[in-house]
């Protein structure tokens, strides 16, 4: 398949799936290996097609309608590693859909992640990644500080959110 197709396709397939499809997955359902499907997701995002890249896989993200609009705040934490999953439940049990998680490094300047977390099943799923990986949460470079983009449907639950993560000790 001509790369200029394939790339037509896997828009396709993401928009059709609507949820991350893995790389490997992509791969084969066009049969190609896993490294073109990362050169045509690169070559994708340059001609401005919003693709994240989660845990989970890609996901094509669609910018939302005026009429579901939401509101978005950044946060500033500190927590060690043990308390991963409490920090993520908090944000979705007060309402917010956790976008990212970024860390300001010296030596490298910002280091950004998205997470597309919008519930407690998601974040379950993220500690599972987690713990099975070998690697560490980006949180261990910077000490436990970290920033996530939390959007939610009102600054009242922005609000709460910042409230909770005061309270249990989490928020710079």
């Amino acid at each position: 398949m001509e790369g200029s197709r394939r790339r037509k396709k896997i828009v396709e397939l993401l928009m059709e799936e609507g949820k991350p499809i893995s790389g490997g997955d992509l791969a084969q359902r066009l049969g190609v290996s896993r490294q073109v499907v990362v050169q045509d997701i690169a070559l994708l995002r340059a001609e401005s097609k919003m693709i994240l890249s989660t845990n989970k896989g890609y996901l094509l993200h669609l910018e939302k309608r005026e009429e579901e609009s939401s509101f978005v705040r950044i946060f500033r934490t500190r927590h060690k590693t043990e308390d991963t999953l409490e920090e993520l439940n908090t944000i979705v049990d007060y309402g917010g859909r956790i976008r990212n998680v970024f860390i300001e490094h010296q030596l490298y300047g910002q280091i950004e992640v998205d997470l597309i977390i919008n519930n407690r099943l998601d974040a379950a799923e993220f500690m599972e990644h987690l713990e099975s990986s070998k690697d560490q949460p980006l949180n261990v470079l910077t000490g436990g500080c970290h920033y996530h983009t939390v959007e939610a449907d009102s600054e009242k639950n922005l609000d709460f959110i910042e409230a909770e993560l005061k309270k249990k000790g989490y928020l710079l």
